[in-house]
């Protein structure tokens, strides 16, 4: 949240749609006090009291919009703070004349592709509506429906959702979404990746075609397909990009090594055993990622595993115990790259190479947040030598020594 290093690129407005308008403003990006953009009591009080003084660049350009109304399109590195480039805005609307603590109806929908991402969501906006009457409540799978379908029916101001719990329950008519003000979808690749886009497009049918409804949508990276789908929501965002549109931090440093399959688990245990900070390694499978977790954990090392499959309360502990300290090693596969939101994570290591560019961006994007440094490590057996290749052309890298 604090001041980060100036982007690497001015705002760029994207390739037309031929039915769309696509405005591209210019701003400053460089850090200001957020008492010179915000002036909502209640946020300024939580704002203070977490520490929060400037701005990061994301959020510098993108607060002067959505403060006013503006649809949006930030698209930004990881860990550059645009979950509170569109909390806020959200915040200090509902907090505006005329909110009362009625909570009748759901006034902001956000959706996001993880269950960790959309609790993690949940628990900011609790720590920035401390000091405000303000409700949300975070709707995902794998937990009963029964307590979201009451916070629901009851009235909340602020739903934070995956797409497919969500629309199970709009299905159902639980809920009031009629009168949704603001209406975000955060890491909107990542949904397109998990195949959660048709849903995506059904929530957004549903949702009320009259009034003034403002949409931000954001993401680490903006295939088309996302961008047609932006157009078609808020043909006049201001489109804002900072920094690289594809490409990893630069406060990440990359390093692979050709190793032989079968020694890929004694040649990780060894390097985690030098690592001091706490590591997260990426695999492709979830099988794979238990008989890892199970192979570092034999080793002598403080290993555990999430994935989509743990039931969620072992999930929330695991990643509740690693965020802790307890746990120094976290073994995930790719549901985890967009849902975990923890500083301070030293390393990541590509156990296997990711089958996509994105997919390599989204990884060591847990790392080298809010100004820190981080280093990937990708472990590559001969065959997965192409798939690096395609990493260091398209990103300008030098991974092989």
């Amino acid at each position: 949240m604090g001041s980060g290093p100036r982007p690497s690129a001015r705002p760029s407005a994207r390739p037309r749609a031929a039915s769309t308008t696509r405005v591209s403003e210019p701003f400053d990006p460089a850090p200001v006090p957020f008492t010179s953009l915000i002036s909502a009591p209640a946020v300024l009080d939580a704002l203070a009291q977490r520490g929060y003084v400037a701005t990061t660049p994301i959020q510098s350009a993108v607060l002067p919009y959505a403060l006013k109304g503006r649809p949006v399109i930030g698209c930004a590195e990881t860990g550059t703070g645009k979950t509170a480039a569109y909390l806020l805005p959200i915040l200090v609307k509902l907090m505006a004349a005329g909110h009362t603590d009625s909570h009748t109806h759901t006034r902001a929908l956000i959706l996001a592709p993880t269950r960790e991402l959309a609790t993690q969501i949940d628990d900011e906006i609790q720590g920035f509506a401390y000091h405000a009457p303000v409700a949300s409540v975070p709707v995902y799978g794998g937990v009963p429906m029964g307590p979201q379908e009451r916070a629901l029916e009851a009235g909340v101001d602020i739903v934070v959702a995956t797409p497919g719990r969500l629309l199970d329950h709009m299905r159902s008519g639980v809920g009031d979404f009629s009168k949704v003000e603001v209406f975000v979808l955060d890491e909107a690749d990542r949904m397109m990746d998990m195949g959660f886009w048709p849903d995506v497009r059904r929530i957004a049918e549903m949702m009320p075609t009259t009034g003034n409804r403002q949409t931000m949508l954001f993401s680490a990276t903006m295939p088309e397909e996302v961008m047609r789908f932006a157009d078609e929501l808020a043909p006049d965002a201001a489109f804002i990009q900072v920094g690289s549109s594809r490409g990893p931090a630069a406060t990440i440093t990359h390093e692979a090594r050709i190793v032989s399959g079968r020694e890929k688990s004694s040649i990780l245990a060894r390097e985690l055993r030098r690592e001091r900070g706490t590591t997260i390694v990426f695999v492709n499978t979830k099988i794979g990622c238990d008989r890892l977790a199970r192979q570092l954990h034999q080793s002598g090392l403080r290993a555990q595993a999430v994935h989509a499959d743990r039931p969620q309360k072992e999930r929330t502990e695991t990643i509740e115990a690693f965020r802790a300290g307890r746990v120094k090693v976290l073994v995930a596969t790719d549901v985890a790259a967009r849902g975990l939101d923890i500083d301070n994570v030293a390393l990541i290591v590509n156990y296997e190479v990711p089958r996509s560019l994105d997919t390599y961006v989204h990884r060591v994007g847990r790392t080298g947040r809010n100004d820190a440094t981080g280093h990937a490590l990708t472990l590559a057996d001969e065959g997965e030598r192409s798939y690096l290749e395609d990493i260091e052309k398209a990103f300008g890298l030098q991974l092989l020594s």
